[in-house]
């Protein structure tokens, strides 16, 4: 992160370059570039995605992806980013651009764009704050042992972290959430595509995503406190539809 402040000629120019808060820029030293942004940092500063995200693309993992398979690591990546977060106002604006189309997920992504051109940083501060932090807790508990067991810290968040371990994977410096959170689920499963590790992203699919993310994402979807949010969560419901239909597919 620092090389590219720097090739940007300093904080003031990257956050030009980039069209970002020095508030965001501080936000994405503490806890990792969004995935989503790497590709524009890249082009807009000449440091390699290699550098800015090696946990996302390793030197050694360069691996030419089909396009069904780059989309799915794509719409990872942005539950990932959306559920782990506020998307800024650059954000809000690339999101707001999205194109839609007649398929489940394409009328979810058309639906988000929608959602975004309506919303506004602030108002998504509150709408986060209330989903998921609130006074003691937020509406939703988005994390896998909630779901699966009713309490946080349980089995479903231990056999996860045994699973990561065995991939290399672990959560970023300066991350408090437990791994169990959907976030850092979807960011792995976005990880571990673009590594060229299908079949242990299948095994991620099927352990710690199917047993109980669709009821999170229903949930998201008919939140009381979900405006913003609830084109989120109809976009992963409609995708995780889709991931499991193809994952029941014969090899």
């Amino acid at each position: 992160m620092d090389d590219a402040i720097a090739a940007a000629g300093g904080m003031e120019g990257f956050q030009a370059a980039l069209g970002v808060a020095r508030r965001t820029v501080f936000l994405w030293k503490q806890s990792g570039i969004p995935a989503e942004r790497v590709p524009e940092i890249e082009a807009a500063t000449g440091v390699s995605r290699h550098r800015l995200r090696p946990d996302l693309w390793p030197e050694a993992a360069s691996v030419a992806l089909d396009p069904v398979t780059e989309g799915r690591a794509n719409l990872y990546a942005l539950l990932g980013h959306l559920l782990g977060g506020v998307p800024d106002a650059a954000m809000l604006r690339r999101l707001a651009a999205l194109p839609g189309d007649a398929t489940p997920v394409g009328a979810a992504l058309g639906a988000l764009a929608a959602a975004a051109r309506a919303a506004t940083p602030d108002a998504l501060e509150r709408e986060h704050h209330d989903l998921f932090i609130g006074v003691g807790r937020g509406e939703l508990l988005p994390f896998a042992s909630y779901y699966l067991t009713g309490f946080l810290h349980e089995r479903p968040l231990a056999e996860l972290r045994a699973d990561l371990a065995k991939l290399g994977l672990s959560r970023a410096e300066g991350v408090h959430e437990p791994e169990d959170h959907i976030a850092f689920i979807c960011e792995a499963m976005a990880r571990l595509l673009r590594a060229g590790e299908a079949a242990e992203a299948e095994r991620l699919l099927a352990r710690h995503l199917k047993p109980w993310a669709g009821r999170f994402f229903t949930d998201l979807e008919g939140a009381k406190a979900a405006v913003f949010h609830r084109a989120v969560g109809r976009l992963g419901r409609e995708f995780l539809d889709v991931e499991l239909a193809a994952a029941e597919l014969p090899a």
